[in-house]
């Protein structure tokens, strides 16, 4: 779900690359969707780099007419994993303060997890449309009839 051994990839000379495709569910604050894409690992001096680009549909409100729909988001992101352990000597990597970013665990697996989490809150819209052209709540003629008569 999510999660990739990195093992060999850290011991690779730098400027290798891994491809993957992607298709797991993931928990978004509290609603499982499905994740579909394509990533790519590469290997650097110092971490990995990973660019992906993901598609999933999350369950929305239409501003306008109030309808449920599922709303596609569209991620692309790029974002660099440190290793927390040296993959040749086994002890703990030290990394800067400045190293904000994610990290790869003492297994050295990579999990993408809270990386397209945070990326999909913030790609999906704060005002979701069911369609482009969503003309908003009907407004029923019979009201207007029924107050004038």
């Amino acid at each position: 779900m999510l999660e990739f051994n990195v093992a060999t990839l850290l011991r690779s000379p730098v400027g290798t690359t891994r491809q993957y495709s992607v298709d797991d569910p993931l928990n978004i604050d509290g609603i499982e969707v499905t994740v579909k894409g394509e990533t790519q690992f590469t290997k650097t001096n110092r971490s990995i780099l990973v660019k992906g680009e993901f598609k999933t549909e999350i369950p929305s409100t239409c501003c306008r007419c109030l309808s449920e729909f599922a709303c596609p988001v569209k991620v692309n992101f790029e974002e660099e994993y440190f290793p927390s352990i040296d993959i040749l000597s086994g002890l703990p990597v030290r990394t800067g303060d400045d190293d904000e970013g994610f990290t790869i665990n003492q297994h050295h697996i990579l999990n993408l997890c809270e990386a397209i989490r945070q990326y999909v809150i913030i790609d999906t819209p704060m005002k979701p449309l069911c369609r482009a052209d969503c003309a908003g709540i009907p407004i029923n003629q019979n009201i207007n009839k029924e107050d004038g008569e």
